[in-house]
């Protein structure tokens, strides 16, 4: 792909989001990001620009959601949420607006974080939630795009879920047991999946893909060698 690309990061005050971040203003081949979030970072850099947006009203900064290729990492839990209803709008609602207006505006590529287990058949509505999104976005024909399905992930959050630390704790021992099949539950680094995520959007293949996991472990330590 050429250089001088540009990147609409959404999410960058989470954990993934905040990795990626890092790691798009540290790569050459992005001339200029720009980061949609809800009230400024503490961070400053010549490639970066920040706009504040209130997401319940996306439409009123539509000029603004313009890139080639566009990162979304939003995410959060229904415990946090507080609802199911308020859940989905994080995770579905606000992602594909975004998606939408991106596209009509020439972006080419739209890689988001979903989450292992991810079925739009799932009886599970957080699964199943995370399933819709990845088929609705598909749906809108982007040249290029790509979900990645982090198992548990590791990383210093702005806070703390205990749900989660227990669950990477658990993982975490039993990651010798996971091979095979069950490679793809083990704990994954949160700068590892932002890693991947750069990596596949400079690789710009063409179509819809599915990262799981160890998949994404996988493309992170093969371009380590």
């Amino acid at each position: 792909m050429n250089n001088q690309r540009t990147a609409l990061l959404v999410g960058a005050s989470g954990l993934v989001g905040g990795e990626l971040l890092k790691a798009l203003l540290a790569d050459d081949t992005y001339a200029h990001v720009t980061a949609l979030v809800r009230k400024p970072l503490p961070i400053t850099h010549p490639k970066l620009t920040q706009e504040i947006v209130d997401f319940a009203n996306l439409p009123a900064v539509a000029g603004k959601i313009t890139a080639q290729d566009v990162f979304c990492t939003l995410g959060t839990t229904i415990a946090k949420a507080g609802s199911q209803e308020a859940f989905r709008k994080v995770d579905y609602v606000y992602p594909l607006a975004v998606a939408e207006m991106a596209i009509l505006r020439g972006a080419e590529q739209y890689l988001i974080v979903t989450a292992i287990g991810a079925d739009t058949r799932s009886p599970i509505f957080y699964s199943r939630t995370k399933g819709e999104i990845e088929q609705a976005i598909e749906a809108l024909g982007y040249k290029t795009f790509v979900s990645f399905r982090p198992s548990f992930l590791a990383g210093e959050r702005p806070e703390k879920r205990m749900g989660e630390t227990l669950g990477i704790g658990v993982a975490k021992f039993w990651s010798f047991a996971m091979i095979g099949p069950l490679a793809k539950y083990r704990v994954i680094d949160a700068s590892v999946v932002a890693a991947a995520m750069v990596l596949e959007a400079k690789r710009g293949a063409v179509g819809r893909r599915i990262i799981e996991s160890d998949a994404i472990q996988a493309l992170y330590d093969g371009a380590k060698h």
